[in-house]
């Protein structure tokens, strides 16, 4: 039987600079008391924000800084705050970690969900599945859920206030998005919505590519001068909405495995996610052969927003340790195999240490 095609994105999406402030008015039918899940900079630069959003109104508000990752006990903590305070809606206030709290407490409590990214490094505010962690640090799981998140409100002023190198790292993860989901769609994989890829999932995946090229420099320039441009405006609908919703409805190929095979190398664990996603894209044009011109353009994209084109600058020297990335980025399971003809570990390495080769002429 052929694979149904699926698509699944956020009930409400709602971006633009001093968005915070209609967060009641977007999340109001959701229920009249809220736990924000916060990170100490979310807590610090959204609560004044959120508390005038409800001036008026007799909803309860509960603020909550969580522990930094989203780990087993630290959503028990919340689950429990929840139960105990009677929260209808749970909110996430922050980063990656803060966000898949969120999610996985409001899951978990049959609660709704609404998100309010404050950095756009990843695309997890929009996404319907969580990363989770051991209570020690070390990964434990993936949470897949059977729907997306309520409502996504993204404050621009927020993001253009965080620091410049969380959204190159998000350009870097959203670079991923087309490629791996065009790799998926060549060879009939499901994306990570377990299902087939629809033609608004590619348009939206193509659509982020574009987005990058047009806009990637000159937003970095205003996230520089922590100011609001159309650019800025445009790299962050980029970075959370269609790199999220691409990437869940369009499947991971290559790009990601290279992340996953990275983070077992002590010297990469600093090392942000987007960096090591935008050198597996080139990587994976490099296994594809793709045409010059093309590797060219994500190059040039790369090097103009500063990006990593070598192995040096996602700091590995010990070419040695390429093979053990290598390794692992190729175990079964991985989106790797979704690659038209698969990879092996020896291939990958090859693709990995010729990418260096070219990104160091950059350089000279």
């Amino acid at each position: 039987m052929a694979v149904m095609k699926l698509f699944r994105a956020p009930l409400k999406y709602v971006q633009g600079k001093g968005a915070l402030f209609n967060f009641y008015q977007e999340t109001k039918d959701l229920g009249s008391s809220f736990l924000f899940i916060c990170s100490k900079s979310g807590y610090k630069n959204c609560k004044s924000k959120l508390e005038k959003s409800f001036e008026g109104s007799d909803c309860k508000l509960h603020f909550e800084i969580f522990g930094g990752i989203s780990s087993n006990g630290e959503i028990e903590n919340m689950r429990k705050i929840v139960r105990d305070e009677k929260i209808e809606v749970v909110v996430g206030v922050g980063g990656g970690s803060a966000i898949d709290t969120a999610k996985a407490t409001a899951h978990y409590e049959k609660r709704p969900v609404a998100i309010i990214p404050t950095i756009c490094a990843t695309d997890a505010p929009c996404t319907g599945l969580s990363v989770i962690y051991k209570d020690d640090g070390t990964f434990d799981t993936y949470i897949f859920y059977p729907k997306n998140p309520e409502a996504v409100i993204v404050d621009s002023e927020i993001i253009a206030n965080a620091p410049t190198k969380f959204l190159v790292a998000g350009m870097g993860d959203a670079l991923g998005t087309y490629f791996e989901a065009r790799a998926c769609l060549r060879t009939d994989s499901k994306s990570l919505e377990n299902g087939g890829i629809t033609l608004s999932a590619m348009a939206l995946c193509e659509l982020c590519y574009k987005t990058l090229l047009k806009c990637g420099y000159q937003a970095k320039l205003a996230s520089d001068r922590h100011v609001v441009t159309p650019a800025l405006d445009a790299i962050i609908e980029a970075n959370t909405y269609l790199s999220g919703v691409g990437a869940d409805n369009g499947g991971l190929a290559v790009a990601h495995s290279v992340y996953n095979g990275f983070t077992a190398l002590s010297e990469c664990e600093s090392t942000m996610h987007g960096s090591l996603v935008a050198y597996g894209t080139i990587t994976q044009l490099f296994l594809e052969n793709a045409p010059k011109e093309e590797i060219k353009e994500v190059m040039d994209f790369c090097y103009s927003v500063g990006l990593p084109l070598t192995l040096k600058e996602v700091g590995v020297t010990d070419v040695e340790h390429v093979l053990v990335a290598a390794t692992k980025a190729c175990v079964p399971g991985e989106t790797i195999h979704n690659l038209a003809g698969d990879v092996t570990p020896d291939q990958l390495y090859d693709a990995l240490l010729a990418v260096d080769l070219l990104g160091q002429e950059y350089y000279k």
